[in-house]
Formats: structure tokens, C-alpha cells, sequence
């Protein structure tokens, strides 16, 4: 199958929304509470939320299959929310790719694209669940190491994530 990757701007929320609630469940159904995951995706994964991280100078990158173009991926950095986080760097939010594609280097197309895309910035942070093994080994293999913890909710229950950044600079 092929596949391209492009920026996305604001138009392409209900995109962006239908990817990340799509790759939260499919990624967290049975590991995490089922009522979170419904009213995490409503809070973070609505259109409105991508508009309002894109009209605060967020930038996303949005992977599509072909022919069609039906959405399978994307990344989003912004600005940092993490605690760890000091002057200069940036936030990769999100890198979310739909399940039946993984393995087919759309990932690590659209992590070159988020770390281009923060040139001139010092680190790349990023928040991950301590449990998520593929996506540490993924983030390894891109140079990302541990600086830190969090504590991530959904819905009513916490979880913990690692914190992980990448030299930019």
C-alpha cells in the first residue's frame, strides 16, 4: 500500500480526531478503563481540541493511505505541557499510526518529520505509558531517553508515564 505524508492545518482536525480516539482505543482497550478512554477521546480527541493546539502554534503532520487518501497517521508537536520541560524545547504530543500499519516505516517517516519540524528548538519531550513497550523501543531507536515520570490521567484513573526527550541541538 502506499502512503504519503503532508502538513495538516486546521482543516484537517476531524483527521487528526478520527486517528487519535481510533489508535487510543485500539492501543488502550483492556489496559486502560473503558469509560476513560470514552471521555478521554471526547476531551482530547474532538476536532475543536486539534483546532485549539493548531491556533496555539501546535504543528502536525498527517500520514494518508493511497489511492483515497483515508487517514492513518499522524504527529503533533506543540508547545511543552510536561513538568520537565525548560527553554527551548518542544512537545511531541502525539505520534499515532493506525494499527494495521505498523511496521511499514510510516512512523519513522512521520518522527523525521516532528524532529525536522523542531529544528532550532533544544529537546524533544515526550510523555509515554511505562508499559507501552513498543512505543519505548521505538522511541530508543530514535534516540529518546528517560528524564523523568509522570503521573497520566484517564478519566478517573491514574497512570504512569515515563518521560522521555531527544537532543535537538
Amino acid at each position: 500500500m502506499n502512503w504519503t505524508i503532508r502538513s495538516a492545518g486546521a482543516e484537517d482536525a476531524d483527521a487528526l480526531a478520527l486517528v487519535g480516539a481510533a489508535t487510543f482505543l485500539d492501543t488502550y482497550a483492556g489496559a486502560v478503563d473503558g469509560r476513560g478512554i470514552i471521555a478521554f477521546g471526547r476531551e482530547h480527541h474532538s476536532a475543536d481540541a486539534y483546532r485549539a493546539y493548531l491556533a496555539k502554534g501546535a504543528q502536525a503532520w498527517l500520514a494518508e493511505c493511497e489511492p483515497g487518501g483515508a487517514p492513518i497517521g499522524y504527529a503533533l508537536t506543540c508547545a511543552p505541557e510536561l513538568e520537565q520541560a525548560g527553554d527551548g524545547d518542544r512537545e511531541l504530543k502525539r505520534i499515532y499510526v493506525l494499527s494495521r500499519f505498523h511496521g511499514s516505516g510510516i512512523a519513522a517517516a512521520l518522527m523525521a518529520a516532528a524532529l525536522a519540524g523542531s529544528a532550532g528548538h533544544r529537546r524533544l519531550l515526550l510523555g509515554v505509558k511505562n508499559d507501552n513497550h513498543r512505543a519505548l523501543a521505538f522511541y530508543a531507536r530514535h534516540g529518546f531517553e528517560p528524564i523523568g515520570t509522570r503521573t497520566f490521567r484517564v478519566g478517573d484513573n491514574h497512570y504512569d508515564d515515563f518521560v522521555l526527550a531527544r537532543a535537538l541541538a
